[in-house]
């Protein structure tokens, strides 16, 4: 599966309903009415994820200032989510997919390149959904690092 489904801006964000870091159920349509930046990232306690997870916790008082609620979406089970969310004192839900149905929903799991090899895998990816439910940003292959930052001036939150 090379061509994977990617969302784009103006799509209809598809919902779902996952398990939080307590085990709670969490849907997209409980956020319906607000701004929502939905991230995806391969794995909790990695480096590369606990960088921009703490980078979203850093920021999130200005994303939560211009009205932006913040799910960060993983394969990870609860139980594993909640450590990292303690460990790194996460101010926002962390959403467990572990059978990647979600993540494959919004193209955000398939192909991509390891160290030059190509694997099957999360793609790190972040979007932004509108008060009705529509993308208006679907931001493919981000990096980890500087990322939450550009996302800031994107929004002209920052900077």
């Amino acid at each position: 599966m090379t061509d994977q489904q990617r969302l784009a801006p103006g799509d209809q964000a598809p919902d779902f309903t996952l398990p939080d870091s307590t085990g709670r159920q969490v849907s997209l349509s409980d956020y319906r009415g607000k701004q929502v930046v939905v991230y995806f990232y391969p794995a909790a306690g990695t480096p590369g994820c606990t960088k921009q997870a703490c980078d979203f916790r850093d920021n999130l008082g200005e994303l939560d200032g211009a009205g932006y609620q913040v799910l960060g979406i993983s394969p990870d089970k609860p139980e594993k989510l909640a450590k990292f969310a303690e460990a790194e004192q996460l101010n926002f839900p962390l959403l467990s997919d572990p059978d990647k149905e979600v993540l494959t929903a919004w193209g955000a799991f398939g192909e991509k390149k390891n160290y030059g090899r190509v694997v099957q895998g999360v793609i790190r990816s972040t979007f932004v959904i509108d008060p009705d439910g529509k993308i208006v940003k679907a931001l493919y292959n981000v990096r980890a690092t500087g990322h939450v930052a550009k996302l800031l001036k994107d929004l002209k939150i920052a900077g």
